[in-house]
């Protein structure tokens, strides 16, 4: 596409000399915001790390009472969507409107379903008592008694595993808002090919969070060791 063509696009921002100047600071200024965004997380991840290492019983045993089901299934669906809003992108390249929005309602409905799943999830940990507030009993508190740990340090990593997994879901529910706005604007055809960047940058939001959960997954759910706790 020429220069000539560029400069009389509809999508072309006149602060901008053509499109390629604006896809890229588009793109800059979105891979600075997940840069916030890592250093943000990096600071959560950092302080897990040195607990985990400081009370590695009470963190394994803790970890152990999680539904590592719910949590497979929910990685399952994360890395499905990350194909499928890759796919979206890919259709807006091509100018394909049917399969940009086939696909934006896919990734949509897949992080939908994360969430869902995870609101079944923490009905179950309240129901047994997988909590760091008074509620704490149950079987996690009879086994942190059992092996003689410290029923404070298991709260902690309760703690962490409600603050980290919270903080992602907003993160997801973020997401879900921006890929339903893209819904609303591919439906009034209002993402031309040559302004697929706008798919592309909420990809790099929604790639951050997939990326981050498969980080939280092992960290929180798989922490056990040699020692066996609970079921």
């Amino acid at each position: 596409m020429s220069a000539s063509t560029h400069a009389h696009s509809p999508v072309l921002k006149h602060h901008f000399n053509d499109l390629g100047q604006q896809h890229a600071s588009e793109r800059l200024g979105m891979w600075m915001f997940l840069a916030t965004e890592v250093l943000f997380f990096g600071g959560v991840f950092g302080a897990y790390t040195c607990y985990r290492l400081w009370y590695p019983a009470e963190f394994e045993l803790a970890s152990s009472h999680l539904n590592k089901t719910f949590a497979g299934i929910n990685t399952v669906l994360l890395i499905t969507s990350s194909l499928t809003m890759t796919l979206a992108i890919r259709a807006a390249k091509l100018g394909d409107r049917a399969g940009l929005y086939r696909n934006l309602l896919l990734t949509f409905a897949l992080g939908a379903a994360f969430m869902v799943i995870k609101g079944f999830e923490y009905a179950e940990d309240l129901h047994e008592h997988i909590v760091p507030g008074a509620s704490f009993g149950g079987e996690i508190a009879a086994d942190t008694a059992k092996h003689g740990l410290d029923a404070g340090k298991v709260r902690l990593f309760l703690c962490f595993y409600y603050v980290m997994t919270g903080i992602h879901g907003i993160h997801i529910l973020v997401g879900l808002g921006v890929i339903l706005w893209l819904v609303g604007q591919t439906y009034i055809g209002a993402i031309p090919p040559e302004n697929y960047s706008t798919v592309e940058c909420a990809s790099l939001y929604w790639h951050l969070v997939d990326a981050i959960w498969l980080f939280l997954m092992p960290l929180l759910y798989l922490a056990r060791g040699a020692v066996h706790y609970g079921h």
